[in-house]
């Protein structure tokens, strides 16, 4: 098959620092080149993919020149698209709403992966908008705010076994990876490995709009030695962060769609424990893999039960259930599907 990805300009493909949704593409182009078809990544031009690439902005904007306006960068990428349409059987977008005008003119079967949120002001109104749109979700809770949407399939994120190593030692720390953010759990995170005894390790973005939080709430327990903040890592650090830790604290506060690092945390065998929100009991199976917990005194109390856990089993339920070429091959089967649908229309 020929297939579009459509990505994000915000990070590139993979990206150099933090950026979930970007490397799960980066991910997928590669398999589905492994199985065999031909993909065209429309992304900026830092990317880098076993696909053949069409760069539609020189450089992801998050990293890029400052002050550059992501409504232009984005017209690019649809105009990108319009003019090449018609080289592809099936168009796979990830830039959530913006793209669907496009797509339903061009006569090209098209998808698209939800990667956010979707508990959003007007988002029905855009659902009802175009009804025959396709579109998948990352997990079976993101979709709840949307039933009337046209969900064709729900396609957990996978990611190569081969990328991380696991660590079958206890580990020495707690650690927290993800944005500084009130929803992500943080301040919480510091409680409970406080309580329990144990450091707390923390690499972390902070976004421009957290900064004042960052310095109010969480710098002045950043120490260097209980709590230590490591900063954002990039993939060749994430690895051994993870591998390292006794456990990946994972206490968030808000509908999580998917929770990437949750499965980078079991792919180094390392155990997740995480508040029961949003895609974390569809991920995590509890007493496996981690534990699901309720509040901080419950966190607190599976620190101390982390004993129980086989981390070998934790990387082997990871490849069971969360490798790259299990989602590429879901993804090839619904493309071969809204194919199939188009022709006999």
């Amino acid at each position: 098959m020929r297939i579009a990805q459509l990505a994000p300009l915000a990070e590139s493909v993979p990206p150099k620092l933090y950026g979930g949704t970007e490397r799960v593409i980066a991910w997928l182009v590669d398999e589905l080149v492994e199985l065999g078809h031909d993909v065209t990544l429309f992304a900026s031009g830092d990317s880098r993919t076993n696909g053949k690439l069409h760069p539609v902005w020189p450089r992801a904007l998050r990293l890029g020149r400052k002050g550059a306006d992501p409504n232009a960068a984005c017209t690019l990428l649809i105009e990108a698209m319009a003019k090449r349409a018609g080289d592809f059987d099936v168009i796979h977008s990830h830039v959530d709403w913006l793209p669907l005008p496009l797509l339903r003119r061009t006569g090209v079967p098209f998808l698209a992966t939800m990667h956010g949120r979707l508990d959003l002001p007007g988002l029905s109104e855009v659902v009802r908008e175009f009804p025959e749109a396709a579109f998948v979700s990352i997990s079976e809770h993101q979709r709840l705010p949307l039933p009337e949407a046209n969900w064709i399939g729900t396609i957990p994120h996978g990611l190569p076994p081969r990328s991380f190593q696991p660590s079958y030692e206890g580990g020495s720390y707690l650690a927290f990876l993800g944005r500084l953010s009130v929803d992500k759990g943080p301040e919480d995170a510091i409680r409970i490995a406080r309580a329990a005894g144990m450091p707390l390790r923390i690499a972390a973005k902070i976004p421009r709009a957290e900064t004042a939080y960052f310095r109010k709430r969480l710098e002045p327990h950043v120490d260097g030695e209980n709590v230590h903040l490591v900063g954002e890592v990039d993939e060749a650090r994430k690895q051994p962060f993870l591998a390292g830790a006794a456990a990946l604290l994972f206490p968030i506060k808000w509908p999580e769609p998917f929770g990437l690092v949750m499965i980078e945390a079991m792919a180094c065998g390392t155990p997740v424990i995480a508040y029961r929100f949003g895609s974390v009991p569809e991920v995590i199976e509890d007493g496996v893999t981690g534990f699901i917990v309720d509040d901080e005194a419950q966190a607190i109390s599976a620190v101390k039960e982390l004993g129980r856990l086989d981390r070998r089993r934790i990387r082997a339920r990871f490849e069971e259930r969360f490798a790259a070429s299990r989602m590429a091959r879901e993804y090839e089967i619904q493309y071969r599907k809204l194919i199939a649908r188009a022709d006999v229309r």
